[in-house]
């Protein structure tokens, strides 16, 4: 007798294959359409110079790393992710929008970079630190890579606090999951409250940022607060 095919583990690789078909249409109607801003803002926090090389991480489909190199022409873009199926969309985004030539997607672990210490310029990543296992030990592989004096630009989901913090905290934890469920037909999107609740608030994870050797420039909460953007600068330990 076949046993039941297991079920990815919460925030795998595996996991996002079963979502990554809908991913980026579920993402555009749970954020009403600001995600896209979010990202923007997250690529302009790196303040990047000429012939940059910027690293970003848990790339998913593509977009931020496709963001930084439309906003700057010159940027030469590796993406790195667990989830082949992600991946696949995201070549796909790549190759359409003409960028085949400046931005790199393959698979990869955050916690095992396999880049030499001081490879880019900057590094980002948008909604993918809550799934890492480990933060402090991905948070160190992002220092090492970076030159000293590099940025890191981190924009996270988290739990929105303020006068509208009830009202934001409603869409996150029953509007958002239903939403997601219903358009991608998998239970995949239950995860996504219980991870944002388990997410430390912005003031423990600036610590742990500043905690792997980055100089926190700014913790910036956007959206009444469900989601923050962090930006460290990397020091020099020399």
């Amino acid at each position: 007798m076949t046993g039941a095919v297991p079920r990815p583990a919460a925030g795998s690789g595996a996991m996002f294959d079963r979502i990554a078909g809908r991913y980026d249409l579920i993402n555009r109607v749970i954020s009403l359409g600001t995600d896209q801003a979010w990202r923007r803002r997250t690529v302009e926090a790196l303040a990047l110079v000429e012939d940059a090389r910027v690293l970003d991480l848990a790339t998913g489909t593509g977009d931020l790393a496709i963001a930084v190199a439309l906003r700057h022409p010159t940027a030469m873009v590796v993406g790195i992710d667990p989830s082949e199926g992600m991946l696949t969309i995201g070549m796909l985004k790549v190759r359409k929008a003409g960028l085949g030539s400046r931005v790199e997607l393959s698979t990869g672990d955050a916690q095992a970079l396999t880049f030499a210490a001081g490879s880019f310029d900057a590094v980002c990543m948008a909604f993918g630190i809550r799934n890492i296992p480990d933060r402090g030990r991905a948070l160190r592989e992002i220092r090492r890579v970076l030159r000293p004096g590099g940025r890191a630009a981190i924009l996270e989901l988290s739990e929105p606090k303020g006068v509208l913090g009830p009202l934001a905290r409603f869409h996150v934890h029953r509007v958002v999951p239903w939403i997601g469920g219903r358009l991608s037909r998998a239970p995949e999107y239950r995860y996504l409250e219980r991870s944002i609740a388990q997410f430390p608030p912005a003031t423990g994870f600036a610590s742990e940022f500043a905690a792997a050797g980055f100089t926190v420039a700014a913790v910036s909460p956007m959206s009444c607060g469900v989601v923050h953007l962090y930006v460290g600068i990397a020091e020099n330990h020399e």
